[in-house]
């Protein structure tokens, strides 16, 4: 099996597939010791036309793929397309386009939210997947054939699935909704990762603004760093260390060497002496800089009811229009929708306002109702329930 490692391969190989309507694309990488995702292999497919690029190969200029990838005139079909994307993003600074991914046009086709791709596949194309190298090592080389046969698979059983896929979405007519969510995985922002955003990440153990503050700092400088040096964030400081130094506030290095989540000696180090500046930020940080803290009060019963009824619309209207509850609204956007009539959600805009939201919005100001009619949760307006109720005898 060839596996390309030369640039001259690579440039003719991409070529070929540039003249091509479509492109499925899979990719293997390693990020179990890294921040930033190592690209290990590259796995193109089109008609009449198989490639596998080894991205490790000393000296292999990928500009070629890089090209592919922007070129307006092919589709590339991923399956789950956002970490591959990122990926490219993170080596070239481009984000692939046009794209399709066969991930979310199944939820559109109602395929369903839990739907994996060897389900997929032996739905569509009635194959068995082969998992047998999923988990291997797709850093050390040589690879095996075992491995690339594997990985070869997965890309030609994609290429097989798109036609399928976009038939059935064709039909539906709902092909703008697909588009939608393309235009999300396209868009570079979805891949900018923001230091001053890194807080974010992390799960809120803290109790005063001035605990957040410090907290805000000390994750920005753990992203920093994380990044720079191509470590994953806990090689740096772990999230128990980031608690446990927000909520003491250290202000020098006896106290920060007193904390059990650190190691002996990291006080006395050049990350203890960062850590210290960074606590010594947060402590002076403006308050008007810092966001109020979410204290995760409980919902009003009241809300809560109205959750529970926006739940029982949401799998309704889903399994009338055969798409994936998931892919219409999150739980959250539905606690938001209970507890607000001017949140500004997805499920508030585009397709799904009119699939969905619109209905929500309705059935909280009372304008809708839900009625069982043959099994099925029905939507009513207000004045058809009440011309199917008994009147009273006089």
């Amino acid at each position: 099996m060839n596996l390309i490692s030369r640039n001259e391969e690579l440039s003719e190989a991409c070529s070929r597939l540039g003249s091509a309507p479509f492109v499925a694309v899979d990719t293997e990488f390693m990020r179990e010791q890294t921040f930033w995702p190592k690209l290990c292999l590259v796995q193109m497919a089109a008609e009449g036309a198989e490639v596998l690029v080894d991205s490790l190969a000393p000296g292999l200029d990928l500009t070629p793929l890089f090209e592919l990838m922007v070129n307006e005139r092919v589709l590339k079909v991923f399956h789950s397309a956002r970490q591959d994307v990122e990926i490219v993003h993170h080596l070239a600074r481009v984000i692939p386009h046009p794209i399709f991914d066969t991930q979310v046009a199944a939820m559109v086709c109602g395929f369903g939210e839990a739907v994996s791709y060897s389900m997929l596949v032996k739905r569509l194309l009635n194959r068995n997947l082969d998992k047998t190298s999923r988990f291997t090592d797709w850093s050390r080389r040589p690879l095996s054939e075992r491995q690339l046969i594997y990985a070869l698979g997965d890309v030609l059983h994609l290429r097989d699935l798109f036609p399928k896929l976009k038939a059935q979405l064709d039909e539906s007519g709902r092909e703008s909704w697909l588009n939608e969510e393309m235009g999300v995985l396209t868009d570079p922002a979805t891949y900018e990762l923001h230091p001053e955003q890194a807080w974010k990440r992390l799960k809120m153990r803290i109790k005063t603004p001035k605990q957040l503050a410090v907290l805000m700092e000390l994750a920005a400088w753990r992203e920093r760093e994380a990044q720079t040096q191509d470590v994953p964030r806990a090689r740096i400081l772990k999230d128990e260390a980031l608690y446990d130094i927000a909520s003491q506030a250290p202000r020098n290095v006896e106290d920060l060497g007193s904390l059990r989540t650190l190691h002996n000696g990291f006080a006395r180090s050049m990350r203890g002496r960062a850590v210290l500046e960074a606590v010594s930020r947060g402590l002076d940080r403006d308050p008007k800089t810092v966001p109020p803290i979410e204290r995760g009060e409980p919902m009003p019963p009241e809300a809560q009811a109205v959750v529970d009824l926006l739940r029982v619309l949401l799998k309704a209207t889903a399994g009338r229009h055969g798409v994936a509850p998931k892919l219409i609204a999150t739980s959250d956007e539905l606690e938001e929708i209970a507890r607000s009539d001017d949140t500004d959600v997805p499920v508030l805009r585009g397709w799904r306002k009119k699939l969905f939201g619109d209905d929500a919005l309705a059935l909280k100001r009372g304008e809708l109702s839900l009625a069982i009619r043959e099994g099925e949760v029905t939507v009513l307006a207000p004045e058809v329930l009440a011309a199917h109720e008994p009147k009273d005898e006089a």
